[in-house]
């Protein structure tokens, strides 16, 4: 394989500099935001990522750091797959348009930044609860908890997996 190859597309969408990124999606308005870990993509991810992508003109994904998730309390273990693996794969995603990263317990001052029009977490979520959701609203905007479609999540299957080594002879 040739190294004179671009990168791929995908890289593209990977935005680091949260400035840059909040002009990137100026013209493209309703700008609609959702933040997670995202540490092993699966199902449910997917179908709630392209869900989201559909309220609004494009959708910007806010991953938490490798530290962030540390703290969450997901396992000693997590995150399986580190931060620029978790990018690059959320940003290969044909729903996501743009792609970020935030070191914060919460991506509040990320929302605050973008000022999305439209804020959506997870079925597990209410409105109440999601972080930014207060802010969004009081500028207009909307908040949307999506209804799980498939009950799938990254410590379930973390758990099985784990089951399955300790059964095996």
């Amino acid at each position: 394989m040739s190294s004179d190859l671009p990168p791929p597309y995908f890289r593209r969408k990977i935005q680091r500099d949260w400035q840059q990124l909040a002009a990137a999606c100026e013209p493209h308005r309703p700008v609609v935001f959702t933040n997670g870990c995202f540490d092993i993509l699966h199902r449910g991810h997917v179908t709630y990522l392209e869900r989201a992508r559909r309220l609004g003109a494009i959708l910007v994904v806010g991953l938490n750091s490798d530290a962030s998730v540390r703290r969450l309390n997901k396992g000693a273990e997590r995150p399986i797959n580190p931060l620029e693996d978790r990018l690059e794969v959320v940003a290969a995603l044909e729903s996501v348009d743009f792609v970020t990263a935030f070191d914060e317990d919460t991506p509040l001052e990320l929302i605050e930044t973008l000022r999305p029009e439209i804020l959506v977490k997870g079925g597990d979520w209410t409105v109440d609860t999601i972080v930014g959701a207060r802010e969004v609203l009081a500028r207009g905007g909307e908040v949307h908890a999506i209804p799980f479609e498939h009950q799938r999540s990254t410590t379930s299957l973390v758990s099985r997996l784990r089951e399955s080594c300790h059964e095996s002879p």
